[in-house]
């Protein structure tokens, strides 16, 4: 298929919204959930309204942005939470049993490992984005801009509306 033809899926276009609306479930799910973390899951959500803002008008800011907050809170809930393999555990559970698994909160690790998979696809749409051709300006500092920039807000907002 051309590159250039009409029928062409944008990661841009497509991937980075699916992505984004996949993490934004799952942050609705949770703040459903546990109310103490609506707040901060509201803030959270703005990140990808940025993204998907900046991502149609195909800017590397977007492509920084979404390749930095997607690597680094999979890194935390795969490495340090483990709350993604928490996750794949109950969900299994659930498909085995066919009963949500005991616990407190069992949807919260659920959603983590949805939004974990929002940012698997983030990641491969902004990297898809990152490489095609038709981006004109892919200045290395506006990526790293948009990755430094997102990780002062989450900072930003973890500070000021984490629960205590």
């Amino acid at each position: 298929m051309n590159r250039n033809s009409a029928t062409w899926i944008s990661a841009t276009r497509v991937w980075i919204p699916i992505a984004a609306a996949l993490f934004t479930v799952a942050l609705i799910v949770s703040a459903v959930v546990l109310p103490e973390l609506r707040l901060l899951h509201v803030l959270q959500a703005l990140i990808y309204v940025a993204i998907v803002m900046l991502a149609r008008r195909n800017s590397m800011w977007a492509i920084g942005a979404g390749l930095t907050i997607a690597v680094v809170w999979d890194s935390l809930n795969l490495f340090v939470t483990r709350n993604i393999q928490r996750g794949v555990t109950l969900f299994w559970s659930l498909l085995q049993t066919g009963q949500m698994p005991l616990g407190p909160h069992p949807i919260v690790p659920m959603m983590v490992l949805l939004g974990g998979i929002g940012h698997f696809v983030l990641i491969s749409a902004c990297l898809a984005a990152l490489f095609d051709r038709r981006i004109d300006d892919k200045k290395p500092w506006k990526m790293v801009a948009g990755g430094v920039s997102v990780l002062a807000y989450f900072a930003l907002i973890i500070i000021v509306s984490a629960p205590r």
